[in-house]
């Protein structure tokens, strides 16, 4: 695996979007680029908007002690 993301990605992403299907999907795309879970995933309720919204930081490995999930 390469020391740096591809197509000039950032080492650190945090991943944030409303708790559905396509943000699962955002992650498990970045997973499958070679990316790692760090640290547990964040939600909270936007009142405004009516649903959940999730955050979940990634990291590229080789750049810090990523989390188990």
């Amino acid at each position: 695996m390469s020391a740096l993301p591809p197509n000039g990605l950032p080492i650190y992403r945090l991943i944030t979007g409303k708790d559905d299907a396509a943000f699962c999907k955002r992650i498990s795309e970045n997973l499958a680029l070679g990316y790692q879970l760090y640290g547990s995933p964040s939600v909270t309720f936007d009142a405004a908007q009516g649903h959940v919204v999730a955050a979940q930081a990634i990291l590229w490995p080789g750049h810090g002690t990523p989390s188990q999930g």
